[in-house]
């Protein structure tokens, strides 16, 4: 499953630089597909290509966010999630509304880093 920032974030900002999808934003920043990927271009679930440094919504305005879609678990690059290594509250946690198996995780890896 993803990683998820819960609400108990402090905002120290320790986790923002461990991840190596750039998955990890701070509040109310928008974030890119392209940001420490080597995508181009994304489809979207609905078929709609978007250039992948096109800026999207943040996903929170007011604490560190991760977005979903990027995170890995760190699968491929560590043995677990530096995030969570990293953060003095503990508030990186498994992220139970969006599950993966290690083959998904995997080939989202794949996919970003060609």
């Amino acid at each position: 499953m993803a990683i998820m920032i819960t609400d108990e974030c402090i905002n120290c900002g320790a986790c923002e630089p461990e991840c190596p999808n750039t998955a990890i934003y701070e509040g109310g920043v928008e974030w890119r597909w392209g940001d420490g990927t080597d995508l181009e271009t994304v489809e979207l679930e609905d078929g709609t290509v978007i250039d992948a440094n096109e800026p999207q919504t943040p996903v929170s305005d007011e604490f560190y966010y991760i977005v979903t879609d990027k995170c890995t678990e760190c699968m491929g690059f560590h043995e677990e999630p530096q995030c969570a290594m990293v953060c003095p509250v503990d508030c990186c946690v498994p992220d139970p509304d969006h599950e993966e198996t290690e083959d998904q995780l995997l080939g989202k890896k794949a996919y970003m880093h060609k």
